[in-house]
């Protein structure tokens, strides 16, 4: 008799079989062709110099991504989320005052964060849609004196893209770090970390830069390691602690590296591939696609009578278009349908905006006028057989 309790499953016996599909949902998007194959060469030891040799490349490609000089630019082992936690974790203590910007559900989640780890957490409000004016984010600075700001550059569950210019710098005004999230817009969309006064940037690897998800690229600026590295207490998280991770990058300025955790290194050749294919197109040539696409998109739907979520044309989204869920329709039913007969991925909303809104993203190699085109045909056909109520 087998000592065994526990007999093995099954349907490990079978071979994995996973769909091709249409990644036109909010994230993840599609993996080219190009970038999986990178993903699978040979896996080689995370400290052998041929794998420091590429996250020196990555380093220098998020710098240009983020248009950036700080030494302190480094990725992330988790998704967006980590990346998050990693900012607040480091660049906050217990009983410090924070001010988060809340017109989506990444503000939401920031706040919470911070709130984990003790911080005194204020909140500035917005309509979903919306933005914060420079007015209103000074009033908010001048009344809660935090040490950190965040904002999310690309709310991707509304579809808004908010300004950046002019807040880094009342931030630094009033002595406080700006913490940027652009997962949704980085690479899509302008950001020009330095000239913009960002102290804490990062995103996440599977929105524009087309990578499967589970890395996300950060940098600090000089003001911000300034706080970091003369904290009062150690940071929360040992695996998130910026000291160390540092240190495993290379941004320290020590001779040496320590081992601080086994790195993802079929990630890393992902993302290196990834940073080559955006150098070989260029930064502003994938800003201008991403808003073409866009614009195509959004005048496609407005020809079919939908409506999109957000109203002011400089303040949307060219990543994650969101639409007003379509009167008498049932939106789970629309994606239901476009991703049975189409093959398709698109979303509803997200936090607040569930139930409100359909979100549709066109990122990185799936932002083409061929792929806004597949869209809007799915869309049309929803609309056609999708039950629409009397009401």
């Amino acid at each position: 008799m087998s000592s065994l309790a526990v007999s093995p499953p099954e349907r490990l016996r079978t071979p994995l079989m996973v769909p091709q599909r249409h990644m036109f949902g909010p994230g993840p998007s599609n993996v080219p062709p190009r970038i999986l194959r990178a993903g699978a060469n040979p896996v080689i030891g995370h400290m052998h110099p041929e794998i420091l040799e590429i996250m020196a490349d990555i380093q220098g490609g998020i710098q240009y991504l983020f248009q950036t000089r700080n030494p302190v630019t480094l990725v992330l082992s988790g998704t967006g989320h980590t990346a998050m936690e990693c900012a607040i974790f480091n660049a906050v203590e217990a009983g410090d005052s924070v001010l988060v910007a809340v017109n989506g559900v990444w503000g939401e989640r920031a706040a919470d964060i911070a709130e984990r780890i003790g911080a005194r957490v204020n909140t500035i409000v917005g309509s979903l849609g919306g933005f914060f004016t420079n007015a209103e984010i000074e009033e908010a600075l001048i009344k809660h004196r935090p040490v950190l700001f965040f904002l999310a550059h690309g709310e991707s569950s509304t579809g808004v893209l908010h300004p950046l210019d002019g807040i880094g710098q009342l931030c630094h005004k009033y002595d406080c770090l700006f913490l940027v999230d652009s997962v949704a817009s980085i690479g899509g969309a302008p950001v020009y970390m330095d000239e913009q006064g960002i102290d804490i940037l990062y995103t996440a690897s599977q929105k524009v830069l087309n990578v499967p998800p589970g890395i996300a690229p950060i940098s600090f600026s000089e003001r911000a390691c300034r706080k970091i590295f003369n904290r009062r207490t150690k940071p929360v998280s040992f695996f998130l602690d910026l000291s160390l991770l540092s240190n495993y990058w290379g941004c320290d300025g020590k001779a040496t590296r320590m081992y601080h955790h086994t790195g993802p290194v079929s990630a890393f050749y992902s993302l290196r591939e990834s940073l080559a294919i955006l150098v070989e197109e260029g930064l502003e040539s994938s800003w201008k696609r991403h808003t073409n696409v866009t614009e195509y998109f959004h005048t496609g739907l407005e020809h079919m009578g939908l409506k999109l979520f957000v109203e002011d044309k400089a303040l949307r989204l060219p990543t994650v278009t969101t639409i007003v869920a379509p009167d008498g329709y049932d939106w789970k039913e629309i994606t239901a349908y476009v991703m049975k007969r189409h093959n398709l991925e698109i979303s509803g909303g997200l936090g607040p905006s569930a139930g409100m809104v359909l979100r549709v993203g066109l990122m990185g190699c799936n932002s083409s006028i061929t792929n806004a085109d597949l869209v809007l045909a799915a869309l049309r056909d929803a609309l056609t057989h999708c039950h629409k109520s009397k009401v």
